[in-house]
């Protein structure tokens, strides 16, 4: 049998997207989930086609509920029971790092002034 809602932080906890279902609560009560852009609390109900919003550890998640469960599955059958609508995280750029010959030495006092100019600019 098929549950039509359950208790957000146990569908969190279910899906995989806590680690454990104290740390699905906890975000609750923090106020680090929404649904449907209203703060939730830990009994909040869940369904389908609800949007989730969680802010878990340092982790933020955007999903759609496809599928409510009410008991942790496994990875594979987990990601089935929502779309994940989370924004890719921007690219990280490369920041140039100031290269010196191998053996060269300690730079002199010349070279440091230019190196301390070059990574005030980068500030």
């Amino acid at each position: 049998m098929t549950a039509v809602s359950t208790r957000v932080d146990r569908w969190l906890w279910s899906v995989r997207l806590a680690k454990t279902r104290p740390d699905a609560a906890a975000a609750c009560r923090g106020g680090h989930v929404r649904i449907n852009d209203r703060l939730a609390k830990p009994s909040s109900l869940v369904s389908p086609g609800d949007e989730v919003r969680a802010l878990i550890g340092s982790t933020a998640r955007i999903v759609v509920v496809t599928r409510v469960i009410q008991k942790r599955v496994g990875a594979a059958d987990a990601v089935t029971c929502y779309l994940d609508r989370t924004p890719a995280p921007p690219p990280v750029s490369a920041v140039p790092v100031a290269a010196r010959d191998r053996g060269s030495g300690r730079p002199t006092k010349r070279e440091r002034r230019v190196l301390d100019k070059w990574r005030a600019g980068l500030r």
